[in-house]
């Protein structure tokens, strides 16, 4: 294979790999996957004639779509929980046929570099970890002094030994404006013009969740103010939908279900959106639509979309056991999500909406 130099900066490249389309391998994940779009405009700036690809789950995969500068998505449901060498192997099939020159995979796991060493990528880029040596031939160390996830990704984009940028491009999705008005045709409010307000109360364990009576008050005096409130969610968030609707189901619409796509579409056409620490918060951000994100246990800085939000809300007092990252509280009282009170919510949200 020719090799890629890398001259003050600027890449000097021979050969066939110069055009070669480039494979990412990112997490699956909704914001994690949003938040992987930095990289992608990375790879556009450093390689701007080459193809970039993301593999994708079935679940993520409309976000590809919404993405400037990815050519497409390869979508593969590859199990977790075995090795599953002959879906691998399938896989590595497909990424042959597409002629890939360079493949940079995120997750640390094994799993996920095998399908690229078996299609024969000739540069595969990654950190080394669990025993990835041979998977991988552009082996990079140093994550753990890179404390956010998103420097880490960001790292792998950049030649090797090069530092990315201070100032990271911002994950972006553009949603055509006929895909929103189509949506509201088909869900009965294309003559609705009031301001809508999208809530998104779900996230990766209950820890992450600000409380159902917060947003259950915030949708009431969402709707006194003449708002129509619109919860999304995936298909797990249906009970929750149901209890912050009430019984006034024309004003606060339970917009919960597995398709990802619509929620795209609905963050895309809402005035505003409150969500937890969760991947609907970083989909709004990247969207461009106003975001007020309810931060708990977690730490904003590490895990708040890179795009700016119209405000960040975390309890006001400090509490010993933060940041946590346990899926439950381990303490018993979640006091940091208790204590966020629907009237700053609310008035947050207000402030954004004007």
């Amino acid at each position: 294979m020719n090799q890629d130099s890398y001259i003050g900066g600027t890449r000097a490249t021979t050969g066939a790999e110069d055009e070669a389309p480039i494979l990412l391998v990112p997490y699956m994940w909704i914001g994690d996957f949003v938040r992987c779009h930095t990289v992608v405009r990375l790879l556009n700036r450093l390689f701007p004639g080459r193809p970039v690809d993301v593999l994708t789950t079935r679940m993520v995969s409309p976000l590809a779509d919404y993405m400037p500068g990815v050519r497409k998505g390869i979508v593969a449901d590859l199990p977790r929980k075995r090795l599953a060498l002959v879906e691998h192997l399938a896989l590595a099939r497909r990424l042959k046929a597409e002629g890939y020159g360079h493949a940079l995979v995120m997750p640390r796991t094994w799993k996920s570099a095998l399908a690229p060493f078996l299609a024969g990528i000739g540069l595969r880029t990654g950190f080394a970890g669990e025993a990835r040596i041979g998977l991988l031939n552009d082996l990079r160390w140093g994550e753990r002094a890179l404390p956010r996830m998103i420097d880490r990704c960001a790292a792998l984009a950049m030649p090797n030994g090069e530092k990315a940028p201070a100032e990271l491009p911002h994950p972006q999705l553009e949603v055509p404006a006929s895909e929103v008005v189509s949506w509201r045709q088909r869900n009965g409010i294309a003559d609705d013009r009031r301001p809508a307000v999208a809530l998104a109360p779900g996230a990766v364990g209950p820890a992450k969740r600000w409380t159902t009576s917060g947003y259950a008050e915030l949708a009431r005096r969402l709707k006194a103010e003449g708002i129509q409130v619109w919860i999304l969610g995936g298909p797990d968030e249906k009970a929750l939908a149901a209890e912050i609707a009430g019984t006034d189901q024309a004003n606060a619409r339970d917009m919960t279900g597995p398709d990802l796509r619509n929620a795209i579409l609905a963050l895309a056409a809402a005035d505003v959106a409150v969500s937890n620490d969760s991947g609907l918060l970083h989909v709004a951000a990247a969207i461009g639509t106003p975001a007020i994100g309810i931060f708990g246990p977690t730490s904003p800085w590490h895990w708040a979309p890179l795009n700016p939000l119209a405000a960040v809300v975390e309890i006001a007092t400090e509490l010993s056991c933060r940041p946590c990252h346990k899926p439950t509280c381990r303490m018993g009282h979640h006091q940091c999500m208790r204590d966020i009170t629907a009237d700053r919510v609310a008035a947050l949200t207000l402030k954004a909406l004007r």
